[in-house]
């Protein structure tokens, strides 16, 4: 990793107000106006730091332009449809989405396409991905996409969404924060005074958690905004992420660069910082609000129920056997469901107006002892 230009601004913010909140750290991390890590780079593919599953085959947008469909007929087909996505990489699952909702015409004349992005880098690679698409509209957040029926995309959305740490001490739960050592260094630490009653909503698993844990939640409003749109206007809304099924302690706070795991603290605004994401605070809180949640399920389950393998087979076909070995190869890479594998790491959840009762490939939801996060 090359020099860190932010890793100075921290330690003079650190030295002029006191040791910071890790929520504060990772958000200026990511977000900085000028040396955040997603605002002046595009981080992905084999050049980058990580690769998402649209990058790995096209199959994955492809049948989520299929889920979206079956959710269209649904809601009882409008119209107009806000097909949104929040946080949309370089176009790619946008584009093969398209492509799949191309064979049903009257869908895809009611389409409008919503991109939420601030990275000014990857906006001008969507924009080239997705020339050819008409009513397509780009916004830095949700809030500036018009009302009406939407189906809302968000892969690999919230786990950069800032985290608060908080460490278990004997005389309560202490916010995890960020300070500087004796030599210069950035490290953790933990702020001197607990957090008055933070104990009270914990879930009982993170309650039982001995001294030293550490436990990680993000705020509601996200999800919650989702939620409230999708049940005061019809719609739902896909979440494909990395975490875990139940709320428990356990520090995921990590860096990535080079396709390799870094010290999250050595070189702010270079590498990726994320934290996995709590499915069972995202449904609880999609529920807070009255939207109906349908899943979780493993991202390899899904897309196999979504018909995966049937997609797999026929693209090998047409294929020379060094593309069909690659499809192959990428099929495995999607739906892996061993220990750290995508299909099982990854998982999926639908949130939705209450009268969407069933959802595609969300019947029912992953089973505790099949969480391998």
């Amino acid at each position: 990793m090359t020099d860190s230009p932010l890793l100075n601004e921290i330690k003079a913010l650190i030295k002029s107000s006191g040791p910071m909140p890790v929520w504060r750290y990772m958000e200026l991390c990511l977000m900085h106006p000028r040396h955040g890590y997603y605002i002046s780079r595009d981080p992905l593919g084999r050049e980058g730091d990580f690769t998402t599953a649209p990058e790995v085959s096209q199959m994955f947008g492809e049948l989520l332009g299929l889920w979206t469909a079956s959710v269209w007929k649904h809601m009882g087909s409008p119209p107009l449809l806000r097909l949104i996505e929040l946080g949309p990489g370089r176009g790619t699952m946008m584009a093969d989405a398209l492509r799949a909702l191309r064979v049903l015409p009257p869908l895809y004349q009611a389409l409008q396409v919503h991109m939420v992005d601030v990275n000014p880098v990857l906006r001008e690679r969507q924009k080239t991905t997705l020339s050819s698409v008409r009513n397509i509209t780009w916004h830095d957040t949700i809030d500036d996409v018009p009302e009406g029926p939407s189906i809302i995309l968000a892969n690999e959305y919230f786990d950069v969404l800032p985290i608060h740490q908080m460490v278990k001490r004997e005389n309560g739960w202490h916010e995890r924060v960020v300070d500087i050592d004796a030599n210069g260094k950035l490290q953790f630490g933990a702020a001197a005074d607990p957090t008055p009653r933070f104990d009270v909503l914990l879930p009982p698993l993170v309650r039982a958690a001995p001294i030293g844990a550490v436990f990680e939640w993000r705020p509601d409003a996200e999800i919650m905004k989702l939620a409230a749109r999708v049940r005061d206007q019809d719609g739902a809304a896909l979440i494909i992420d990395y975490g875990h099924l139940r709320s428990d302690a356990g520090d995921t706070f990590q860096a990535i660069a080079r396709h390799t795991f870094a010290d999250p603290l050595k070189a702010p605004g270079q590498a990726d910082v994320t934290a996995h994401v709590d499915f069972q605070a995202l449904s609880r809180a999609a529920e807070d609000v009255g939207a109906r949640v349908h899943g979780p399920v493993t991202q390899g389950e899904f897309l196999k129920r979504l018909g995966v393998d049937t997609r797999a087979a026929a693209l090998m076909q047409k294929a020379t056997p060094e593309v069909a070995t690659d499809i192959a190869a990428a099929l495995k890479r999607l739906t892996d469901t061993g220990r750290g594998g995508m299909g099982s790491m990854f998982k999926v959840l639908a949130i939705s107006e209450p009268r969407l009762t069933s959802l595609a490939a969300l019947s029912d939801h992953v089973e505790e002892g099949d969480d391998a996060s």
